[in-house]
């Protein structure tokens, strides 16, 4: 590296900066040819490389008459210099980097191009990580004087400390890990204003100084935001990017989450103050915008600026203790309700979030400042409860203007509308908890006043144009979620509360919200979805607060056994709307009998008289007719008056047809070959009539209707399904052991009427599964040609509708499936609903009978059919599924007792692991292989669903294997124990866990293995980080000389050591460097004293000479406490190998800064954000795995 004008590599002819300007114009020039853009960008990649880089950056950066392209390639060089090179430049060369920098800041301009300035800001902090409090002492007064420059040069100052701030305290940023605590204390240093740390923190230990001047910098940015938002009228882009720059700064400082109780008090402090509290409103409301005139950078700001009051919200909560008393922590809770109350639902959603912490806080939610305002909140969260997803796209509301702007896809909308609903009830059911009386008058009273007047300035209920989303509906049901979550605070304050003058409160209480409720079960309703609103609402409030009042549980069960369904098929909407309300009255009725079986009994004769009534009226349904009587048979069930041995034979008369229809010689025949499955089915002719119809030439099949012999196929496969006992069975399994203790005596009775059952249906129940499964390979298909492949995996493709995935609203889907039904679309839709049916009633089947212990487990020849059933032709399922499979199995998996692990658990573990491996990893090859090939024969929607769906599958495969192996993990119930512990409380630890059974058992642990080694390259974030920490917790357990241990050993230093650096070099891994170095430290520590093989690993790499590896190995040893450390030391030693973002390789990419999102902006489109918990929202995704597993 050179600094004289003069050269020399110009001199001898190698590297020109002329050379560099015409290979930069070839590479963006869309005329040139691939060759020589190939070549040209080959030459700039060698330009990195040449050991004068640095300089011919600097000179190309330096120079205003180059064009911004070719400034920004100059400033990429500087950047790669300092990056990758610091450690290996003198004194001397380092600080002419340094110098350079310096002279670029110095020289900003307002007309230098944003990503210019960012860039410039970037190598600022790049070298401040390597150097500032080392051998760079005067930084700080270098940003004191760019400071008082112009406000080019205030922005990138901002820039500097927003991203440094950001690197040490939020970031797993490798430079600044390498530097310890060193980084910390600094930025604490000048950031805190020197009257402060001399008040508060006199004896505060400083070994250096690195500030200059004595406000520090939180208070130079208090006056740059006073004085901007104290400047009326002036909306120059320059003050909103400024302020947009300062609040940058402060987010990224309060998201740190390792404050000490010391920096805390410094820098967490002042900003309850009333006077700072007073700017961050003046400020807040500067950046409001009008919904029908969004100001994009105000409303950036708006956004930003909520996120960080949401932070400093998070930091009150976390440590009330250390706020100081005179703080003006009333005035900053007035400014969350008016955040809350905003119509942005982004920007009102930080604050509700801080809101659900503080009411969750035993300090803070009964203080005086809280308790005077939530009445406020009461009133925001209730007028927010509403489906904003049901309201059209030009709805004059201005949130759905904002919601408009903010997310551009349906599954987005889905994920982010569910999380601010939920923000809002946990809010309401707080406010209750902590003052019921009030909270419920104010509740009941506008909930009664809607549901009274449901249909003022409305049309009235008209069954022809009736719709599930009509503004009546609306509000009743924004009203009843409101009423819900109030019912809930309601239950845990009634539970939590005791004494004289307490009881004589729950008394009023509870008899007020029982006077509601019968009046409202009082009033007359049409529509099929407003009564399913209140027949859920009353038996909530049956349920819950009322639970106590038998009698009023009772009145609501014969309020719902008496309501009338008057179906009109000739109105689809209408009558489909009449199915969902008979379903959920069933549900509902099972739901009031498993909790009131005591009093329900005392008037058995009249129920079923009722019952027996609405069966004879259903006759030609058998699911409904099974689902009735399942309710008698849960009255008898779980009635304790009733005498034992007439209760076991009645129970018996129920459940003897169904066992009869599986022992069916019929039943058995039809499930002994694959086409008389298909007949039993009812779609023998399916083959047949695809052939014959020549389907694979009709494109749109959901435009072509159904012929005659199409509609009796379809009619055959419905009456089939009808015909078989899976359902029945289903229904009365679940009413047998749903929600019981083991202990109990309905348990013990459920087991003696089924244990001889089982044996009798198992064998059809597991045929059955196995050919569903069979159904999906095509290969079954033999009357079909190879042409016809396109047209089986078409009828095969499930249609579904899941939030997060599915581009449309939920009703819309059913109703595109309802349009369809008599098209061939229709046709392929029955066909895979009939098989859909047998799969996972079958599933579902296994998993109720799971729940009967050892009635079920103990059968030793049970294990190696139920796997083969399960998983010889899984790899024939859809991704969904198979996701599905999962998903259901999981239990059968999980709660196998202690006593028939050893012969229950190796076949089915193999075999599901195996079939798992093999289907994500053929999956994820497709995706990659078409995203390569780039082929246009799959549309974006598509391909992007598929993804998506995959990741699901993938997620649900590894958080099984989370499961299996929680060190922590309780060992199920079984004989002697309660839960998987002792009677004395204590886990039984006689018997080792499942992951103790599984780490000795190699046949098992074999096949996890690859199948997380393999997760290591599987595309989805969620799943690679959850992997790289079980497998971090497994890598100690294998340090012994056995042979077991020593093959794991080995395959862990060579397999998935590879996988993790295959995964480092790959860009789309670059969040999870950090978790992927975690591994590979552990690896390096915990098997290089007993395997060479990892050092062989990494020494094969370009790059990593042996002395370099051995220096990494001994800091590694010396950081063995500090995990974060460890993490920097791996990424340092293969920082050559590392992928790298796009900002990283030098490119300049201009995003859409209205669609750019922070990381919390990404939580809450994420589906379930948790809503309650400290631990849990620290780290939404992974925080309570990371704890799992003890890691940080």
């Amino acid at each position: 590296m050179s600094a004289h004008t003069n050269h020399p590599a110009q001199a001898n002819g190698t590297v020109s900066n002329d050379e560099i300007r015409r290979a930069l114009e070839v590479v963006h020039d869309a005329r040139s040819s691939n060759s020589i853009r190939q070549t040209a960008s080959e030459y700039l990649e060698h330009i990195n490389s040449d050991e004068e880089a640095p300089y011919h950056g600097f000179t190309l950066a330096a120079d205003r008459s180059q064009a911004a392209i070719v400034r920004h390639y100059g400033l990429s060089l500087l950047e790669n210099a300092v990056r990758h090179r610091w450690v290996d430049y003198s004194v001397e060369q380092s600080m002419m980097l340094r110098e350079w920098e310096l002279s670029l800041a110095q020289s900003i301009t307002d007309d230098d191009p944003f990503y210019i300035r960012t860039k410039i800001a970037s190598i600022w902090v790049e070298i401040a990580k390597r150097s500032w409090a080392l051998d760079w002492m005067d930084m700080d007064e270098h940003l004191v004087r760019l400071w008082a420059d112009s406000l080019a040069s205030k922005e990138l100052v901002l820039t500097i400390l927003d991203t440094l701030s950001e690197d040490v305290f939020g970031h797993e940023d490798t430079a600044a890990g390498l530097r310890g605590t060193d980084l910390n204390s600094a930025c604490v240093d000048i950031f805190t204003p020197m009257s402060v740390l001399l008040e508060h923190f006199p004896s505060r230990a400083t070994s250096i100084n690195v500030r200059y001047g004595d406000e520090g910098w939180l208070s130079r940015m208090a006056d740059l935001l006073e004085l901007c938002v104290t400047k009326e009228g002036d909306s120059k882009p320059e003050k909103a990017c400024a302020v947009k720059a300062a609040v940058d700064v402060l987010y990224y400082l309060y998201n740190h989450a390792r404050f000490s109780d010391e920096d805390f008090k410094e820098v967490v402090g002042p900003m309850y103050m009333h006077e700072t509290v007073n700017l961050l409103q003046r400020l807040y409301e500067w950046s409001c915008v009008d919904a029908t005139d969004i100001d994009e950078e105000r409303y950036l700001l708006s956004k930003k600026l909520s996120e960080m009051i949401y932070h400093i919200g998070r930091l009150l909560e976390e440590r009330p203790s250390l706020i100081p008393i005179d703080s003006g922590l009333d005035s900053f809770l007035r400014l969350l309700v008016q955040v809350a109350r905003n119509n942005s639902l982004q920007v009102s959603i930080t604050a509700l979030h801080v809101w659900v912490k503080i009411l969750g806080s035993d300090m803070l939610a009964s203080s005086s400042p809280v308790t005077s305002i939530i009445g406020e909140l009461l009133e925001v969260c209730s007028q927010r409860v509403i489906k904003y997803d049901a309201l059209p796209n030009d709805s004059p509301n201005p949130s759905i203007m904002f919601l408009n702007e903010d997310l551009d896809t349906l599954p987005e909308r889905h994920a982010f509308l569910g999380n601010y609903m939920r923000f809002c009830k946990t809010i309401v059911e707080r406010i209750v908890q902590q003052q019921p009386a009030d909270a419920l008058y104010h509740i009941l009273g506008q909930a009664e006043q809607v549901i009274t007047h449901l249909y003022d300035g409305e049309l009235a209920f008209n069954v022809q144009t009736y719709s599930k989303t009509s503004v009546p509906f609306l509000r009743l049901d924004a009203q009843c979620s409101v009423v819900e979550a109030a019912l809930k605070g309601s239950v845990k304050w009634l539970t939590g509360q005791g004494g004289g003058t307490v009881g004589h409160e729950q008394e009023v209480v509870v008899q007020n919200l029982k006077v509601w409720c019968e009046r409202i079960l009082g009033l007359h309703f049409e529509d099929p979805l407003v009564k399913e609103r209140v027949i859920q609402l009353a038996v909530g409030f049956a349920t819950g607060p009322l639970k106590r009042d038998t009698k009023f549980a009772s009145t609501v069960f014969e309020y719902i056994l008496n309501v009338q369904f008057r179906d009109d098929p000739g109105f689809p909407a209408y009558s489909e709307a009449v199915k969902d309300l008979q379903g959920l009255c069933i549900h509902e009725l099972q739901r009031l009998a498993m909790r009131f079986a005591d009093y329900l009994i005392t008037i058995f004769d009249d129920i079923e008289r009722k019952i027996a009534q609405v069966v004879r009226d259903a006759s030609h349904d058998e699911h409904i007719r099974a689902r009735y009587y399942s309710i008698l048979f849960i009255i008898t069930h779980r009635a304790t008056s009733v005498d034992p041995g007439p209760r076991q034979e009645r129970l018996e008369l129920f459940l003897q047809p169904l066992v009869a229809q599986w022992q069916k010689d019929e039943l058995t025949n039809s499930l002994a070959s694959f086409d008389s499955f298909c007949e039993l089915l009812g779609c023998g002719g399916i083959q047949q009539y695809v052939s014959q119809r020549a389907l694979h030439q009709i494109p749109d099949w959901s435009t072509h209707p159904l012929d005659d012999e199409g509609k009796a196929l379809r009619a055959r496969m419905q009456d089939a399904v009808e015909r078989l006992p899976l359902r029945a069975t289903k229904i009365f399994l679940a009413a047998s052991v749903e929600k019981l203790e083991q202990k109990s005596a309905p348990y013990q009775l459920a087991c003696r009427l089924w244990e001889r059952d089982i044996p009798l249906i198992l064998p059809n129940l597991l045929r059955s599964i196995s050919l569903a499964h069979a159904f999906h390979d095509p290969g079954n298909w033999k009357d079909l040609g190879s042409e016809m492949s396109i047209v089986v995996r078409k009828i095969l493709t499930d249609r579904f509708w899941q939030v997060g995935i599915s581009t449309g609203s939920r009703d819309e889907f059913y109703a595109k499936v309802g349009d369809t039904k008599h098209t061939i679309e229709g046709l392929a839709s029955s066909v895979r609903a009939t098989v859909r049916a047998v799969r996972e009633t079958g599933y579902k089947i296994l998993c109720y009978m799971s729940l009967l212990g050892e009635h079920f487990y103990s059968y030793k020849e049970l294990p190696g059919p139920l796997s083969q059933a399960l998983f010889t032709d899984a790899y024939a399922l859809s991704t969904h599924q198979m996701a599905v499979m999962v998903e259901t199995i999981r239990p059968v998996i999980e709660t196998c007792p202690v006593a028939s692990r050893s012969h229950f658990l190796p076949p089915m573990l193999a075999a599901l692991f195996e079939q798992l491996d093999r289907k994500a990893s053929t999956e994820w090859d497709k995706i990659e292989r078409r995203t390569r090939e780039l082929e246009g024969r799959v549309s974006l929607d598509e391909e992007m669903r598929d993804e998506s769906i995959l990741r699901q599958m993938t997620y649900s495969s590894v958080m099984l294997v989370v499961g299996l192996l929680d060190p922590h993990r309780l060992n199920p119930p079984g004989p002697g124990t309660t839960n998987g512990s002792l009677p004395n409380g204590l886990p039984d630890v006689e018997h080792g866990n499942v992951r103790s059974f599984i780490l000795g058992t190699p046949e098992v642990l074999k096949p996890l293995i690859l199948f997380c080694t393999h997760a290591i390259r599987m595309r989805d974030s969620r799943s690679c980080s959850l992997i790289t920490r079980v497998l971090g917790s497994l890598v100690p357990e294998f340090g012994s000389s056995g042979d077991i241990d020593i093959e794991v050993r080995e395959f862990i230093s060579t397999e998935v050591l590879k996988a993790c650096i295959t995964s480092l070099h790959d860009s789309y891994f670059v969040d999870l460097q950090k978790d992927l170095a975690q591994l590979i430290a552990s690896i390096l520590l915990n098997y290089v004293p007993r395997s060479d093989t990892p050092k062989q690993i990494l020494l094969s790499l370009p790059s990593i000479p042996p002395e370099k590896l051995d220096r990494a190995i001994q800091q590694l040893y010396k950081a063995h406490q500090n995990t974060r450390q460890q993490r920097a030391i791996v990424l340092d030693l293969l920082e050559s190998l590392r992928g790298v973002s796009v900002s990283e390789q030098g490119r300049m990419t201009k995003p859409d800064p209205t669609k750019v999102r922070s990381a919390i902006q990404e939580r809450y489109m994420t589906v379930d954000v948790q809503a309650e918990g400290k631990e849990k929202d620290a780290t939404p995704d992974l925080g309570g795995i990371a704890d799992m597993f003890g890691q940080p």
